[in-house]
């Protein structure tokens, strides 16, 4: 087993041991938020037909030259073409046809003229517009030609995707799996939320922390419960996460006389691959994995803030990996520090940080005390600034990276238009 890897060293470790997740087919209508498993290959033309983009009329180009407000056109109106029907017969020149949005263009028409720049009298038509050809016209194909690779493997699932995947005719569609992951935590200390925390108790909140993390990415979080101090009960709640898809503990990993997760993942067959990360927070992390099947397993640390820290850089990517995401990352910008930042050298620190835009650029300033147990901080949190291992300080002024953990960090008070 290896010990103290560096945060890419033990990133990439447990990447490559992290397969993509098998498909299944899902109602197309089911599956936003997932990622295909297989590309998606038109058989149909989108649209079918040449149709129009508006309410109007069907005309031939060549009838209107010339036509304005002062000297209109004039046309017969032929028929109408219906919503959902098609023209009987070809337009002859001097004619038009009514047609509503969507309609298909009759033969000999090459353009459409709104409603709003006709009047009509009984079947005499005037235009006050001299047409374009092909205007207000929708061709046959514009969107998608038969044999169009539209869709990619990896592709996520949107409401734009459900949207072309029903035009194309798919009611269903073939999807990753979503990852089942299984959490616990271990602690004589621990309650339930409800439950009183005198005489040294305190609320597990890591596993609703934990919890919350795989569903706001899509994966499936199981709770196992509380084990208490000893390797009997922690192996029991450990059995009942085999069957996952992976498994998360938190506490239990370092090296205390009651820290027994490492020990009883041994016992059950999972091979330690590592324990401990140079990063703050977070060293106390461990990873392992079954030989011949099972959950990959991690042993998170029991502060609030390691625990949903070292889940967010390891167990995170993982998960979209396993989901079949191409990108596994949040996003990442330059932000320019408000505060002096000073560390010892070793340990790359991620540290939490607020976000602002001001003057054309952003702005990072420390949400305050970096202890792992103030979790406080991490709801303030908006970005996560690297500050990196061997670097002792970063000054005010000075650019650093930050990982952006708050989507709503790109919301926006104004439409931008």
């Amino acid at each position: 087993m290896q010990t103290g890897l560096s945060a890419n060293a033990a990133l990439r470790t447990i990447l490559d041991a992290t397969p993509v997740a098998p498909s299944e087919t899902l109602p197309v209508s089911a599956a936003v938020g997932r990622v295909l498993a297989a590309a998606v290959e038109s058989t149909r033309r989108l649209p079918p037909h040449d149709n129009s983009a508006m309410d109007g009329y069907a005309v031939r180009s060549a009838d209107l030259r010339h036509a304005s407000a002062d000297r209109p056109g004039e046309l017969r109106v032929a028929y109408e073409i219906p919503a959902g029907g098609r023209a009987d017969r070809a337009i002859e020149p001097g004619e038009a046809a009514r047609i509503l949005t969507g309609g298909p263009v009759p033969p000999g028409a090459d353009a459409v003229v709104r409603q709003e720049d006709t009047a009509i009298d009984g079947d005499r038509l005037r235009v006050f517009v001299e047409p374009a050809p092909r205007e207000h016209i929708r061709d046959a194909g514009e969107d998608v030609e038969v044999g169009d690779r539209v869709l990619e493997v990896g592709d996520g699932i949107g409401p734009a995707e459900v949207g072309m995947l029903a035009a194309l005719g798919r009611s269903v569609v073939s999807v990753h799996q979503r990852p089942r992951v299984a959490i616990l935590s271990t602690g004589d200390e621990l309650v339930e939320p409800d439950q009183p925390v005198d005489g040294g108790r305190i609320v597990s909140s890591n596993s609703y922390s934990l919890a919350a993390q795989c569903r706001e990415l899509g994966a499936e979080p199981i709770y196992l419960g509380i084990a208490r101090d000893t390797p009997i009960a922690v192996e029991e709640l450990f059995r009942g996460g085999l069957s996952a898809d992976f498994l998360v503990s938190s506490a239990g990993v370092s090296v205390g006389d009651r820290d027994f997760v490492r020990g009883v993942l041994e016992k059950l067959g999972c091979a330690l691959v590592f324990w401990g990360v140079n990063i703050k927070p977070g060293y106390p992390l461990a990873f392992g994995r079954f030989e011949h099947g099972g959950p990959l397993v991690f042993g998170l640390p029991g502060n609030p803030v390691s625990a949903m820290m070292t889940f967010e850089q390891f167990v995170r990517p993982a998960l979209r990996k396993r989901m079949g995401h191409r990108c596994l990352f949040r996003p990442t910008l330059r932000a320019t520090l408000t505060e002096d930042l000073r560390k010892k050298a070793g340990r790359l620190h991620f540290v939490r940080v607020e976000l602002e835009r001001r003057d054309g650029g952003v702005f990072a300033r420390s949400t305050g005390n970096q202890s792992s147990g103030v979790l406080r901080s991490m709801t303030r949190a908006q970005g996560l600034l690297i500050f990196p291992a061997e670097e002792t300080a970063i000054v005010a002024g000075e650019t650093a990276t930050v990982q952006v953990i708050d989507p709503e960090f790109f919301a926006s008070d104004s439409s931008g238009f």
